[in-house]
């Protein structure tokens, strides 16, 4: 098998590049309570699309910088035999899409799971990025604001998304609180981890070859295209000698995923291929490696960034069965 980055062995004990700022911790305990002052809001109209099961909504709710979010909401007519709340999962999409067709979420709802697909904000769903505007605004999402300070940076407000829509599930009335996962691919696995670590209440989560960790890796493997190109083209248009190379990785830092696994309590099961040269491999287990709850990793050697055959149903297996 060709090898695109380390060896299996060592990325089991790799520990990431990326520096950790020193006031890290203090950064996500501002954002917060910035989340805790933000009013959200929330909407619930009956969607278009409707099935005989269930019941789809489309859910809205304020996010930080007053970003108003989209949610798709499949709620199902039954709990799972013998229980008397829904169970509850929500998805995360990858980089550039949406939250996907509805029918995409049926076989969760048929088992009994509310789900919720949220919208990254400015992507290809229908929720709004900050300053108000519908839709695509996608280039420079990963280094969006890193010039402004790190308050600033994009992808801190899409982590926030996530927080709030995980609170907004888990504090409904027909919902399990106890019993409520997230699974997301590329982007979405990123998201997943990140929801998951500042909102430890989930109880389990399935990221499958997670975006957004380890951004020094990514650039010193020049592989800073595709999902990362935004790392080249920030080099490229504002610091073309690398004057503040040191710099810009430290306050990038406070949005890696990888700085926040150690907050993670939620079981974890996560899909690799270790072909992936979009998000290579030694950048998921800088992640997965500081996870410190219960976690396994499903791997696919001579698999890409592309379908995992069969972890789809792995994933399932995994949420329903201890449902």
């Amino acid at each position: 098998m060709p090898l695109i980055d380390m060896p299996l062995e060592k990325l089991y004990t790799y520990e990431g590049r990326t520096p950790c700022p020193a006031d890290f911790d203090i950064y996500w305990d501002r954002a917060l309570k910035e989340l805790d002052e933000t009013k959200a809001d929330v909407e619930i109209k009956p969607s278009l699309f409707q099935v005989p099961y269930a019941s789809c909504y489309d859910l809205y709710f304020t996010g930080v910088k007053k970003a108003r979010i989209h949610v798709k909401y499949v709620q199902p007519h039954r709990p799972p035999q013998g229980h008397s709340h829904f169970p509850a999962m929500l998805e995360f999409h990858g980089y550039s899409m949406d939250s996907g067709d509805w029918s995409s979420k049926l076989a969760y709802a048929a088992a009994g799971f509310a789900v919720f697909s949220m919208d990254v904000r400015g992507q290809g769903g229908a929720s709004e990025d900050p300053g108000g505007v519908i839709g695509n605004t996608l280039q420079g999402h990963v280094t969006r604001g890193v010039q402004q300070g790190e308050d600033a940076l994009f992808f801190r407000n899409v982590y926030l998304d996530t927080v709030q829509l995980a609170r907004l599930v888990m504090d409904m009335e027909k919902i399990n609180e106890s019993h409520v996962t997230a699974t997301g691919w590329s982007q979405g696995g990123g998201l997943t981890l990140a929801c998951a670590a500042l909102e430890p209440r989930l109880k389990q989560i399935a990221p499958v070859y997670p975006f957004l960790s380890d951004f020094l890796r990514v650039w010193e493997m020049d592989l800073a295209e595709e999902a990362y190109q935004d790392l080249r083209r920030h080099f490229r248009r504002y610091d073309p000698t690398h004057a503040r190379k040191d710099e810009f990785f430290r306050r990038m830092g406070y949005i890696d995923i990888q700085h926040l696994m150690p907050r993670i309590r939620a079981e974890v099961l996560m899909g690799t291929g270790l072909m992936d040269a979009v998000c290579p491999p030694s950048t998921q287990f800088a992640a997965f490696n500081k996870i410190k709850a219960p976690k396994e990793a499903v791997i696919f050697p001579d698999f890409a960034h592309e379908r995992l055959p069969g972890l789809h149903d792995r994933i399932w297996e995994f949420f329903v069965e201890k449902s």
